[in-house]
């Protein structure tokens, strides 16, 4: 595919306009919120970003929303393919649950129809895949220019595992925004006399909340006794299913563990300042995910950007982000393992303190601007004398 090439006034390549595909703000998704911080980040850097969103539609609309990926068909599909065929670069976002079609199939049809260079973040590189998972994920990787994942596990995973072509995968980590120079109450832990521990995000069934309950109760003999906020609304789908139910078994479990003195629960929609202020309020992150299959956490990232310690089960993306000493991990399911490390670090503060200097030290590659500045040199390194890398 022959493209004009984009120079900057040093001869180098630029790309000047992204589109993104992805579901987008004010829709309560992880991909959405990691969509807006990267055009964001990318307009910071000098290009214009044009978004189209999949899913469902807001009443408000972004004004960075120029199309949406409608009912199947050419009728619901042109209008995105013409939108992102308009701009220099496609950032297409790629997980299963976001597009229509079994596995998210849909978004091959997008693909197949653009005309311009085409950089594809895989958000979810499943290890145990259906087979028709796997022919989604390696075709849209195939139809890709470039495809981003988030870890070194995720990337190992996806060549090895799947049928991609290694040359084309590149590790990128997820960006997070990182407190301001001198807000001392985020970028240093201030250890109160009762450590403050904090979960948050969308809660649904796997986020493992009722082990960290479960270790809050077997903490009943610390004093001050530790306390425990778990911070979020109810995933929007899993309310949609089963309406409050996981919340409500939390809170039941937390009077019959005897932890309800320990732990509050806030569901109180935050921004990201005010989300910034909420982590750095806090001592420890805590992340008991049930799952030891996922390669990407925003949470922890954000966590780590904020200097803040974390406790996070064996994930990968937690076991890679975390081997240099800025948090610790536990098995899975493992409320005493979790108890152990929040009462040794109750009694060796310190030790604390070393982890907040790693995360602080780690802050700066994940933050959104030099994460955005990778994204536009992948971007940029796709144009080579007018042409695109087949």
């Amino acid at each position: 595919m022959v493209v004009r090439p984009l120079l900057d006034r040093d001869g180098a390549a630029r790309v000047r306009s992204y589109g993104i595909l992805s579901t987008f703000p004010p829709t309560p998704c992880g991909i959405a919120t990691f969509s807006a911080a990267l055009a964001a980040g990318l307009v910071a850097h000098g290009a214009t970003v044009d978004v189209v969103r999949c899913g469902a539609g807001e009443e408000v609309e972004d004004p960075s929303v120029v199309a949406v990926l409608g009912a199947r068909g050419p009728e619901g599909t042109q209008p995105a393919v013409d939108a992102l065929n308009r701009v220099d670069v496609a950032i297409v976002q790629h997980e299963y649950g976001i597009y229509g079609g079994r596995d998210g199939a849909r978004v091959l049809d997008v693909l197949a129809a653009l005309s311009v260079p085409c950089v594809v973040v895989a958000h979810t590189v499943v290890s145990e895949p259906t087979a028709h998972q796997r022919f989604v994920l390696e075709s849209v990787c195939d139809a890709a220019d470039a495809v981003v994942v988030m870890t070194e596990h995720a990337r190992l995973r996806l060549v090895q595992d799947y049928d991609v072509d290694g040359d084309r995968v590149s590790v990128i980590p997820h960006g997070a925004t990182t407190p301001p120079p001198g807000l001392d109450e985020v970028t240093a832990v201030r250890l109160s006399d009762r450590l403050r521990l904090l979960t948050w995000g969308l809660l649904g069934p796997g986020k493992g909340i009722e082990w960290a309950i479960d270790a809050m109760a077997l903490l009943a003999d610390v004093r001050p006794r530790p306390k425990y906020l778990v911070a979020g609304t109810t995933h929007p789908k899993v309310r949609a299913r089963d309406g409050e139910a996981y919340r409500e078994m939390l809170i039941r479990r937390c009077w019959h563990s005897g932890a309800a003195r320990s732990v509050s629960f806030d569901d109180t929609y935050r921004d990201l300042p005010a989300l910034t202020q909420l982590i750095g309020a806090s001592d420890l992150v805590v992340l008991p995910y049930d799952s030891d299959d996922q390669v990407t956490s925003g949470v922890l990232v954000d966590a780590v950007a904020c200097g803040r310690p974390v406790i996070a089960t064996a994930f990968p993306h937690a076991i890679e982000l975390l081997a240099s000493g800025a948090g610790i991990v536990v098995p899975q399911r493992d409320a005493n393992a979790l108890a152990d490390v929040v009462r040794g670090l109750i009694a060796e503060p310190d030790e604390l303190a070393r982890m907040a200097a790693e995360c602080r030290r780690l802050a700066p590659e994940l933050s959104w601007p030099s994460v955005a500045r990778r994204y536009d040199d992948l971007a940029a390194s796709l144009f080579v004398a007018g042409e695109v890398r087949a």
